[in-house]
């Protein structure tokens, strides 16, 4: 795998490595009583996160999609 590739990949990872704790802190939290300002915190990280779960998603798929219409003759690593 091409050096950038990997990075990209690792990066990913990373990224929803991340998400993977805060939404576990995220159920304990739910397991207690919020004040107002805690949810309206709580609301406004959830929106980022899944702003940030679209971006991802949405990048994924243009990276398949230049994929599917690359030439059989280029090298997977020229992108």
């Amino acid at each position: 795998m091409a050096k950038g590739v990997q990075s990209s990949w690792d990066a990913l990872a990373d990224l929803l490595e991340s998400i993977r704790r805060f939404v576990d802190h995220l159920d304990i939290y739910t397991k207690i009583p919020l004040t107002a300002v805690m949810i309206d915190t709580v609301v406004k990280i959830m929106v980022e996160l899944i702003s940030t779960l679209a971006l991802v998603t949405e990048e994924l798929k243009q990276r398949r999609s230049s994929e599917l219409f690359r030439p059989r003759w280029a090298s997977p690593y020229s992108m």
